[in-house]
């Protein structure tokens, strides 16, 4: 359901959630928001726990950052230490690295549901079409979306090739050595495509000017409508509860 909505109704959505998870200094909103989303996430996405666990914890170590500067330097701002003393937590430094960790959490868990809710094809193609993306731009990033996998795959064809030249068996997961001996190679098989790609874009006469057709843009619907009341409603019942209770 979520997969169905227009891409640029999710952004505006989680645009406005990230800027209210930066501008709210309160640690019971931000946990009101991870839990939000995560309970969308796993309810209508069908998202593993698991997943969300495991995308979380890039966040968690920047979130670990702010927690041990607060704690360890002491030295918040004025309008930190004035909300840090109307929070959960005594120690105005604890409360402040807390709320600026789940902070991080929650801008990981919005990102995370915009990525893992919206196809990447159709995500440039409605901006190509609704917000007026350069195609040069736009066939850009569609060229750089088939790059990825291609790359990872022969990536993996040059492990292959070095295992059975040194007659050992292809480690499951590749070593210090192993990676920086890949970058080179990886990295000319990048340019050649990179060119090679450039030259079909030109060779098809794509230019800024004249009509351009764009295939399966998806545009806007009454559930597009639903999905930002909807969206907005929680967020501002988010933001009454934590009032409410302060």
């Amino acid at each position: 359901m979520l997969k169905a909505l227009n891409p640029l109704s999710k952004l505006v959505a989680c645009a406005v959630w990230l800027a209210a998870s930066i501008l709210v200094f309160d640690a019971r909103f931000q946990i009101a928001l991870i839990v939000v989303i995560a309970a969308v996430l796993v309810a209508l996405n069908r998202t593993s726990p698991l997943l969300l666990l495991a995308l979380m914890v890039p966040f968690c170590l920047f979130g670990m950052g702010f927690l041990t500067t607060s704690l360890l330097f002491r030295q918040e701002s004025e309008f930190a230490s004035r909300m840090a003393g109307e929070a959960l937590f005594s120690t105005s430094a604890l409360s402040a690295g807390l709320t600026l960790f789940l902070r991080a959490l929650a801008c990981g868990m919005i990102s995370a549901f915009f990525t893992l809710t919206t196809d990447p094809g159709a995500f440039i193609r409605a901006l190509m079409v609704h917000a007026r993306l350069p195609p040069r731009i736009g066939y850009s990033l569609f060229a750089a979306l088939q790059l990825v996998p291609d790359l990872a795959s022969e990536a993996q064809q040059m492990r292959f090739a070095r295992a059975m030249k040194a007659g050992r068996r292809l480690r499951r997961v590749p070593g210090p050595g192993e990676i920086v001996g890949l970058v080179i190679p990886l990295l000319a098989f990048a340019v050649r495509r990179a060119g090679r790609t450039a030259i079909a874009l030109e060779a098809r006469g794509l230019s800024p000017r004249g009509p351009r057709t764009v295939m399966n843009a998806p545009g806007f619907a009454g559930a597009d409508v639903i999905f930002l009341v909807a969206a907005l409603g929680v967020l501002g019942l988010c933001a009454a509860a934590v009032l409410a209770f302060r």
